[in-house]
């Protein structure tokens, strides 16, 4: 069970998938805000919403070691999404498209920070990207940070967890999916890249890029070249600019 804090989130899973929502935690007296939407939502679908008295303190935050601390005050209990079971169930879509139709799908590998995973599903849903791979091993579980982070991304997102990265990326590539692996090192431009195909783009480890496994599937290896002094990207950031570039309307 997930205990999600973002409403959001929650309102999402209400939508895709209410019966896995199991009880919507608001504090005594009438919720306030987006809670009090997904109190509405939830008592409608007759879902369990339970009044719990909150202190003033953790209401207003508190101090802790010289830090304030934000106390969520308001909580749901989720199950967890249950994904896509195989890859090729993902990437079916991919297969049945025109040679000629453009489409974004990612692949994430080994991706340690949950926050990062989140922050990628939310800009994948903004863009409408088809389907999400993620690699089961050595990565950031699926956590209620992941999920209060996307914002709902991982309610409308399919994704499927992979044993095996390498034999999931072969299967894209039967599916007719081009493969664009990412690397700092690489002289290729992401602006050289047109959304012109189905593309999967494949983002890496946050400290060690892509496998070299992983490097040598991908058939296009691109870079975002510095402009400034700072000559890295946070994972989801550059994730963002490459999906925003792929993405069929840009």
């Amino acid at each position: 069970m997930l205990e999600l804090r973002n409403p959001h989130s929650v309102m999402a899973a209400l939508k895709h998938r209410p019966d896995d929502v199991r009880e919507i935690r608001v504090p005594a007296g009438k919720p306030y805000g987006a809670w009090a939407d997904v109190a509405d939502v939830a008592r409608s679908q007759s879902i369990s919403v339970v009044a719990q008295q909150v202190d003033a303190g953790a209401r207003r935050g508190k101090k802790t070691q010289g830090k304030s601390e934000r106390i969520g005050i308001a909580t749901a209990i989720v199950s967890e999404h249950p994904g896509i079971q195989t890859p090729g169930q993902l990437l079916s879509a991919a297969s049945e498209a025109d040679q000629n139709e453009s489409g974004l799908w990612l692949a994430l590998d080994c991706l340690q920070d949950p926050h990062n995973v989140g922050a990628i599903f939310r800009t994948a849903s903004f863009f409408g990207v088809k389907g999400i791979l993620l690699t089961r091993d050595r990565s950031a579980p699926m956590t209620a940070t992941v999920y209060d982070v996307a914002a709902g991304g991982v309610e409308s997102m399919p994704f499927c967890l992979v044993p095996n990265l390498a034999k999931s990326l072969d299967t894209a590539k039967k599916s007719g999916l081009w493969l664009l692996g990412t690397s700092e090192h690489e002289s290729t431009s992401y602006v050289d890249i047109l959304p012109d195909r189905q593309w999967l783009l494949v983002i890496g480890n946050e400290e060690k890029g892509l496998r070299r496994l992983t490097l040598d599937t991908c058939d296009v290896v691109c870079g975002i070249p510095p402009q400034g002094d700072v000559t890295s990207l946070n994972a989801s950031v550059a994730a963002a600019i490459m999906v925003a570039r792929l993405s069929p309307s840009a």
